[in-house]
Parts: structure tokens; C-alpha cells; sequence
């Protein structure tokens, strides 16, 4: 079961009361910069992770046309229009802002700017509560990273395939349950990537397998290896 920080109250908490019910999704936009980009990223994240763990969700978003261009480009899906559904939501904010019910889920600022093709990964390897400054983040580490392991997963996507290795899998829920912690996901990733005890059929399926939750499209290059 995903759990929470609310920063109403600073405690940890269940994300939804029950499995298999709605979870709504509530974005509250600081603006229309990047700032307000990260905000619908780590809603876009929230919700996958509770889908992820067997709870529909639906995402309450509006942003005007240029953000969610810059949305689209970054992968994350659109959402409803206004307040969806009724009941308590979990409320996706910058710090100060306010929500009447549910449960908060604060998302710290970012500053500066960066290509697009690789915010999405800069923007899920910091935690959602650290702010970012765009200026000091290691562009071309990312860069690099994120198409190793695009071609990886390609490479891999042609071995014999195998499940994820249920301790894998086991880490990888357990990361992102804990409070949404991406960065965590992230670096499972990384010691199965060279993991000698991983066959590649089982790395392909991890990869593909925390993708649902990172959106990262790490199957992208898939055909392209020959």
C-alpha cells in the first residue's frame, strides 16, 4: 500500500483508504513555469503508482495550452478538467498553497532551464521536496544514462525473456510505496542494470516493469539494436 507524507499534519499515511476505489488526483497549479511542470509530473507519477498498486485513479488538471505542451513533451497524461469526483483527494501543491480536504503532497520549485528531452529523468531523480536548480544538475550524466539505457533495454528486449526477479520486484514496490520515492526506483535500476546475478531477459522486464511507474519510454529503441 502507497504511503504519504501529508504535509498538513508532517506524518506518513495511507494514499487511499481502500484498494479498488476512485482516487482523485487534485493538481493545484503555481503558475505556468517549470515549477508548475514538476507539479504535474510528480501527479502524473502519484497516479501511476496507485494504479500500479491495483487503485484506479483519475487526475484533476487544467493547465493552460503552452504548459501542457510542455506536459505532453515530458509524457505525462493529460488529465480531467476542474474538480473530479467528490470526497477527500490527494492534493498535488507547491509549498504554501492550500487544500480544504485530503491529503497534501507538497512539490518544491525549479529554477533555471534545461532540454526537454531529459527533464522528465532530472525532474524524478531529486526529490519531489528538494528544490531544483536546473543550472547545477548534471545535464550531459543524464543525457548519457538515458540512452544507455535505452539501448540496453533494446539489447536485452532480443535475449530469451524472464520474469523480474520477485526480490526485484519486491524492492522496486517498495521504494515507490515508501512516500513516492522515485530516486529510490531509480537506483534499483542502476545495480540491476550490471547485476551479474540478472539475466538480460530479467533486466528487460525490470526496466519495462518500473517504466509503468517512471514514464521514462526505456523501450523506446526496441528494433533499433541489431
Amino acid at each position: 500500500m502507497l504511503r504519504i507524507t501529508d504535509v498538513r499534519t508532517g506524518e506518513s499515511t495511507d494514499a487511499v483508504r481502500a484498494r479498488r476505489v476512485l482516487a482523485r488526483v487534485q493538481v493545484h497549479l503555481p503558475g505556468t513555469d517549470t515549477s508548475a511542470l514538476r507539479v504535474l509530473l510528480v501527479a502524473d507519477v502519484l497516479a501511476r503508482a496507485l494504479e500500479l498498486g491495483g487503485t484506479p485513479a483519475v487526475t484533476a488538471a487544467d493547465p493552460p495550452a503552452e504548459l501542457r505542451a510542455r506536459a505532453d513533451a515530458l509524457g505525462i497524461r493529460r488529465g480531467e478538467a476542474g474538480t473530479v469526483g467528490a470526497g477527500p483527494a490527494l492534493h498535488v501543491l507547491a509549498p504554501g498553497d492550500t487544500a480544504t480536504e485530503g491529503i497534501r503532497v507538497e512539490v518544491a520549485p525549479v529554477t533555471g532551464t534545461a532540454d526537454p528531452a531529459l527533464l522528465r529523468m532530472i525532474l524524478l531523480a531529486t526529490p519531489r521536496r528538494e528544490p531544483v536548480d536546473l543550472a547545477a544538475v548534471d545535464l550531459e550524466g543524464a543525457r548519457e544514462t538515458l540512452a544507455r539505457w535505452r539501448k540496453a533495454v533494446a539489447t536485452w528486449a532480443t535475449r530469451p525473456s524472464k520474469p523480474v526477479p520477485e526480490a526485484v520486484r519486491q524492492e522496486l514496490r517498495a521504494a515507490w510505496e515508501d512516500d513516492l520515492d522515485v530516486p529510490a526506483v531509480l537506483d534499483v535500476l542502476r545495480r540491476v542494470e550490471s547485476a551479474e546475478d540478472v539475466p538480460y531477459g530479467a533486466r528487460f522486464e525490470t526496466y519495462a516493469y518500473a517504466d509503468r511507474l517512471l514514464g521514462l519510454e526505456l523501450t523506446r529503441d526496441i528494433g533499433s539494436v541489431l
